[in-house]
């Protein structure tokens, strides 16, 4: 590429410029090839790749050819990268939010409740409570877990609570009657941190149709956010949980709860060690 440069009578530092420009417009389209790939948008990944190729070999062409006859064709591109701004900036909208947060260094915030097992199994039990209640009802839910830290950019989006768990609160949140049932309700050990939160949707374009956008919503968190969704269809009444971007629909009770104490690090058998504990030393006391 060098020799046909300067084999068209362009200086070296006008050279070295252009060197620069290729080198930056491949480093652009590798980071949105990167962006694209990492939300499953294979195909725009392709598209940025093919168009990136034609530009270079546009704009390279053109500077070998002394009379600049395909300068329209390169003036057309330009301003097509208009257009790819615009429309990336439109479609991930709150993907671009969740970049800038973290060129902010913002630091995500971190809880400590020295929450027991026995609390935990509380109110895991009263998550499921809740999730069970809504389903039967036809009320939409979307809970996301959060195993020990809490994205900032989620909790922007919504309305501090900072209360303890439990299924009539959950629920009340949850009543289209409410003003925050629409967004996520953020939990945090025993705690509902945050509720009325807004989330990135999944851009995956293998998702099945009956998904809705409380689904995408759980499915995009959990592809970039080490937390755990769960998912009550307001139209169906399935309960769903989501982690690492896969998603396992039909959850009874049972199969929720366990997922829950999973995701809680608590083992049943602790707990019950502990109650037996208790009840011995509430037998000696009588005794």
């Amino acid at each position: 590429m060098l020799n046909s440069l300067l084999a068209a009578n362009v200086s070296q530092s006008d050279v070295a410029w252009i060197i620069v420009n290729i080198l930056v417009t491949l480093a652009v389209a590798i980071m949105m090839f990167v962006f694209f790939a990492r939300r499953n948008s294979y195909r725009l990944a392709v598209i940025i790749s093919v168009y990136t190729i034609i530009y270079l070999a546009l704009y390279i062409l053109n500077i070998n050819l002394a009379e600049e006859k395909i300068s329209i064709a390169i003036d057309v591109l330009k301003y097509f990268n208009l257009f790819w701004i615009v429309a990336i900036v439109d479609v991930y909208r709150s993907d671009l939010k969740i970049f800038l947060s973290k060129m902010a260094r913002r630091q995500k915030t971190k809880y400590n409740y020295n929450t027991s097992d026995e609390e935990l199994l509380i109110s895991a039990t009263e998550i499921v409570k809740a999730c069970q209640n809504m389903a039967k009802n036809d009320v939409g839910a979307l809970i996301i877990i959060a195993p020990t830290e809490i994205p900032p950019h989620i909790l922007d989006t919504g309305t501090a609570l900072d209360a303890t768990i439990s299924s009539g609160l959950l629920e009340s949140i949850f009543s289209t009657k409410g003003p925050l049932h629409d967004g996520a309700v953020v939990v945090l050990g025993d705690r509902i941190i945050s509720a009325g939160c807004f989330l990135p949707l999944s851009q995956e374009v293998t998702l099945a149709k009956e998904l809705g956008t409380r689904h995408r919503a759980a499915i995009g968190i959990t592809e970039e956010s080490d937390v755990f969704a769960i998912v009550v269809s307001e139209e169906s009444g399935i309960i769903s949980v989501v982690q690492g971007g896969t998603i396992k629909r039909y959850m009874t009770p049972e199969k929720l709860l366990e997922e829950i104490k999973v995701i809680y690090r608590i083992s049943t058998q602790s707990v019950v060690k502990k109650r037996d504990k208790h009840a011995k030393k509430h037998d000696t006391k009588k005794n």
